[in-house]
């Protein structure tokens, strides 16, 4: 029973999974939108919003605590530079999960995973 487990395992091991969660952040961040499977998306979701909000902060602390998770120097020098001005003024759900099609060969349900624009 998986009483009181948090997350779900995707069929995966633990590195593999959060190999997998790494890269597929640092994907986000550097496209701005990547495709999915809903599962992967929901996963993927509050580790993204994490990112943001150290993003946020701006701090040196912060910053390495992202550089520690992602895979790219550059695409955290995009996020520190643009999160917190573009973010500025919203305090939560930086990532919108929209469910798209049905995957041909396996029928996984897919998800465009996007970050959500500023307010004009």
């Amino acid at each position: 029973m998986r009483h009181r487990k948090q997350g779900r395992r995707l069929s995966r091991t633990t590195p593999h999974r959060k190999a997998m969660m790494r890269n597929m952040v640092t994907s986000l961040f550097a496209h701005e939108r990547i495709e999915t499977t809903v599962a992967k998306a929901k996963e993927l979701r509050p580790v993204a919003e994490k990112m943001i909000t150290l993003a946020k902060q701006g701090d040196l602390h912060a910053r390495r605590q992202a550089e520690s998770f992602m895979r790219s120097h550059q695409v955290v020098g995009k996020l520190f530079q643009e999160a917190a001005e573009r973010y500025q003024d919203r305090s939560g759900g930086y990532v919108r999960i929209i469910p798209t099609r049905v995957r041909r060969g396996d029928a996984a349900p897919m998800a465009i995973v996007e970050l959500v624009s500023p307010p004009k």
